[in-house]
């Protein structure tokens, strides 16, 4: 369970958002501007809240009263940007196994192996970023960030650069992902048609403002 109450401000905008959200799958729809990204990056640990709280799963990761903030590399949520962010100089393979650079066996939920199956990249292993296509990039950006073992997936826009085909290729993906790894999704999007595939719940943002939501 994710719980905002939570203020951050850049120039003259202000995010302000209360809300607990504990579906599987939760989509955070909103106009461009509203302030979905801004959001991610405050829940990643990327952005630090001028006011308020931030928690999951009754751990405190950010508290500006207290002056407390846990970091990005602390928190262990998985993030995909819409453009994978994949690192061109490495092969599939090693984009794959970053993600678990640094955590200790105990930590690891995953083999690469399974994720190989789950989302039927192992043919594109020896492979360069630049000779995928962007239904691949995408299905691999997912397979690094379920290697990192996360408690939360953090999903900013995952399927906005793709076509109509490529979408309808990797909602399956999503689905066996939210179904086999039981880890709960956010997922920013224009696209309220991908949450309802998801069967998620969607929050709306608006001008910054989060409302409470279940």
């Amino acid at each position: 369970m994710l719980t905002l109450d939570c203020r951050y401000r850049r120039g003259a905008f202000t995010l302000d958002a209360r809300a607990t959200l504990s579906a599987p799958v939760t989509g955070i729809c909103g106009p461009s501007g509203a302030g979905k990204s801004t959001l991610l990056a405050l829940i990643a640990g990327l952005l630090r809240p001028q006011d308020g709280t931030v928690a999951f799963d009754g751990e405190i990761l950010a508290d500006a009263a207290r002056g407390l903030f846990v970091p990005a590399h602390r928190r262990h949520f998985g993030l995909v940007f819409q453009d994978g962010q994949l690192f061109p100089h490495l092969s599939v393979r090693a984009n794959l196994l970053y993600g678990m650079q640094g955590l200790p066996p105990a930590q690891r939920r995953f083999e690469l192996a399974s994720v190989l199956e789950l989302l039927e990249i192992g043919p594109l292993l020896e492979r360069r970023p630049g000779q995928l296509s962007g239904g691949e990039r995408q299905r691999v950006a997912l397979g690094r960030a379920l290697l990192y073992a996360p408690r939360l997936l953090l999903l900013d826009e995952p399927l906005a650069a793709l076509d109509t085909r490529l979408k309808a290729q990797i909602l399956p993906f999503l689905a066996r992902i939210r179904d086999e790894t039981r880890i709960p999704m956010l997922y920013v999007t224009h696209a309220r048609e991908e949450v309802a595939a998801l069967g998620g719940v969607i929050v709306e943002i608006e001008a910054g403002r989060l409302p409470a939501a279940a």
